[in-house]
């Protein structure tokens, strides 16, 4: 079943590469469960297929970057960009995108977080396995207030222009 407008996200865990060592965190991956980053704070999440595949380092990403300072004036205390990818993989991409410190590149591994969405894909045409599928969404304390899941292959519904115009 996939999640709707008004569920609560899903109990499952993301890692994310940190880059600088700090309070509870270590240097490279470490695990979050997503109930505890949520809590209390209005996170605007955007899955997508891959990381470096052309529309999502093009396009996706981009977009993210360009309007986080909008986003977080209309109240995002978060961006996440969450791919069926490790947290290595991840850090490395957010590096070469420049996101760093704008948006948390988000790895979901095995695709437990997309598939408890109910927002995985079959990729395996591609020799790609199980993925993501392109969407949008605002969570504020963990609940579900707006949800932008793309038709296959599009990307008209899940950029942060559209994300932003629904906030209003």
């Amino acid at each position: 079943m996939t999640i709707k407008i008004g569920d609560q996200l899903p109990a499952a865990s993301l890692a994310e590469f940190i880059e600088v060592e700090g309070e509870g965190c270590t240097l490279g991956p470490n695990t979050f469960q997503v109930a505890d980053l949520v809590k209390g704070k209005t996170i605007a999440i955007f899955g997508l297929p891959g990381a470096y595949t052309p529309t999502c380092s093009a396009k996706h990403v981009p977009g993210y970057i360009e309007h986080a300072a909008a986003l977080k004036a209309k109240g995002v205390d978060e961006i996440w960009c969450v791919s069926v990818n490790d947290a290595f993989v991840m850090g490395a991409w957010g590096r070469d995108q420049k996101a760093t410190g704008v948006i948390r590149m988000m790895a979901d591994g095995n695709a437990a977080f997309s598939k408890a969405l109910g927002l995985d894909a079959d990729f395996s045409q591609f020799g790609m396995g199980t993925r993501s599928q392109r969407y949008s969404l605002l969570a504020v304390d963990g609940v579900v207030t707006q949800l932008n899941v793309e038709a296959g292959g599009k990307f008209e519904v899940s950029n942060a222009e559209t994300l932003l115009a629904q906030l209003g």
